[in-house]
């Protein structure tokens, strides 16, 4: 697996790109180490540039600029990735038999992995933290392609494939929600005022 092509044809063609996933016998450590710990830098790198070197504009703070906050926010960021993933997968792979498929974590994790691949490439304009919202759109591209890749992966029946793409949608937004609010009280915390005054 080419991280430059499979990053290539998952996003400008996925529908035919999940049939080729779908053949692969890919195993988890290889996917997590070769393809989403390296891609979660992408944003992890970009909002460590943002925060702790663009700086961010707060209301009626004003522009703020602080490596020690940029390094937390990338800590949480590629920990929420790179976690979220695992976490998502698990429990989409464990409702798979609700929705007449087939269980199979393997499977579930590229699923995730390759879903989110847009997001974290897209990820680089956070460089300039204003632009995060071209995060978003990426993101629900990400969507699009997780719902094309449901059926392939995880063998659930065409009559089934949007309530299950709907629950795994939850799912995922649910889990990077509530582990990006832990990861940061968690690590940015208290200290976040201290961290914004002292680079």
């Amino acid at each position: 697996m080419n991280l430059i092509d499979r990053v290539k044809k998952i996003i400008i063609e996925p529908k035919n790109e999940w049939t080729v996933i779908e053949q692969e016998d890919t195993q988890v450590t290889q996917l997590v180490t070769t393809y989403l710990m390296l891609l979660a830098l992408i944003p992890a790198v970009a909002a460590l540039i943002g925060y702790g070197l663009v700086g961010v504009s707060i209301p009626f703070a004003g522009k703020i600029v602080s490596l020690s906050w940029g390094i937390k926010q990338a800590v949480v960021v590629y920990i929420t990735f790179v976690g979220g993933s695992f976490l998502s997968a698990f429990i989409i792979d464990a409702l798979a038999p609700n929705f007449g498929g087939t269980k199979d974590f393997r499977k579930a994790m590229q699923l995730v992995v390759y879903s989110y691949t847009p997001m974290m490439v897209i990820s680089i304009v956070n460089i300039i933290p204003a632009l995060a919202i071209l995060g978003i759109l990426a993101g629900i591209y990400g969507l699009y392609i997780l719902y094309l890749g449901i059926s392939p992966l995880m063998k659930a029946p065409e009559d089934k494939t949007t309530g299950y793409f709907i629950v795994s949608l939850l799912v995922i937004i649910v889990i990077y929600a509530v582990l990006t609010a832990i990861l940061a009280a968690i690590i940015i915390g208290g200290s976040m005022a201290s961290s914004l005054i002292t680079p």
